[in-house]
């Protein structure tokens, strides 16, 4: 079973997957996007640089992707393996769906299009909602992708997702303490493990 975590930035998520990692074990993959490859290291320089081409930005997110998909998320789910991602295509989606607006028509459409050869869906989605002005102040602001304007945008994008596949997504109410965020978040996989 694929399981991913997804949300705007400063919604909690990495916590969550970083408390999920630390308690469970035998069974389970953890893993994330951008990757720790060169290609996610590629990715992460890209985010840093406020002038990077949107649609070059696009291609290398899609290349560690690709690359994730076929070394670490295939693998760990032939073995059998729960595979936890903190991010996933549906970060794609939303972010570069955002950034690539004025570049090209329909962009998270267009972003969905070229991920399609490359991407499996999850079978289920930990979606950790907060606003986003709350979001940017955790985060910080320290990029682009991290501005309160911008993730206004991206949570849209979200939502619209999540209208695409509703019954894949399980809504998380990012506001609450970290506590109460992550007990939900483990009540939910617990759930969703046990009727798999």
């Amino acid at each position: 079973m694929l399981v991913t975590l997804e949300g705007i930035d400063g919604s909690g998520k990495t916590t969550v997957w970083e408390a999920l990692r630390a308690d469970r074990e035998e069974g389970y993959t953890f893993t994330h996007e951008p990757t720790d490859s060169w290609y996610g290291k590629a990715v992460r320089r890209s985010e840093a640089a406020d002038d990077a081409n949107p649609l070059a930005e696009l291609f290398l997110f899609t290349a560690d992707h690709a690359d994730h998909l076929s070394s670490v998320v295939e693998p760990a789910l032939d073995c059998g393996d729960v595979v936890v991602s903190d991010r996933y295509s549906d970060s794609r989606y939303a972010y570069q769906g955002v950034a690539l607006e004025g570049e090209v028509p329909r962009p998270m459409e267009y972003v969905r299009g070229i991920h399609q050869p490359w991407t499996r869906p999850p079978d289920v989605t930990l979606y950790f909602d907060v606003d986003p002005e709350t979001g940017a102040a955790r985060a910080g602001a320290t990029n682009k992708f991290e501005q309160a304007e911008f993730l206004r945008d991206v949570r849209t994008n979200y939502e619209q997702l999540i209208e695409y596949t509703p019954e894949r997504f399980v809504r998380i109410d990012a506001s609450q303490s970290p506590e109460a965020v992550l007990d939900d978040a483990e009540s939910v996989l617990d759930r969703v493990l046990s009727d798999a």
